[in-house]
């Protein structure tokens, strides 16, 4: 390896060392309704996220809050240090769709009705509250 692409990766890394993530894939809901669940924790502060969700009555903020405290054992394992109240935000969530399961239902006269079971894959990303102020400035 050049001199010059290492010292790009090790700037990179250097980078990627304060932001972690979590990843949840083939979760058997469909996509619409996990955005609603995303939707309520952008951007806000992680114990916060962490609270909202689990008031929440939708059967997806569940799995949404065990992914986030996920995120947030990465970000404490990759930073050897405990998480404290204001410093982590989710800095970025997105659901995408995950494969499709199609399948028959029996209809009236001869005839079969598609039923889609949808499913998703959600990633979180959590980061710090004031790294990303050192990127604005």
């Amino acid at each position: 390896m050049g001199v010059r692409k290492r010292i790009s990766a090790e700037q990179k890394k250097q980078e990627r060392k304060q932001v972690a993530f979590a990843k949840l894939t083939n979760v058997p809901t469909s996509p619409r309704k996990m955005r609603l669940v995303a939707d309520m924790i952008r951007g806000k502060e992680v114990f916060r996220a962490l609270g909202i969700l689990k008031f929440s009555n939708k059967e997806a903020a569940a799995r949404v809050e065990k992914l986030l405290r996920s995120a947030v054992a990465n970000w404490e394992e990759k930073n050897e240090k405990k998480a404290e109240s204001g410093e982590l935000y989710v800095s970025t969530i997105f659901v995408d769709p995950a494969p499709m399961l199609k399948r028959l239902r029996t209809a009236p006269q001869g005839r079969g009705y598609r039923i889609r079971k949808r499913s998703n894959h959600v990633t979180v990303v959590v980061d710090t509250i004031n790294n990303t102020n050192n990127h604005e400035a």
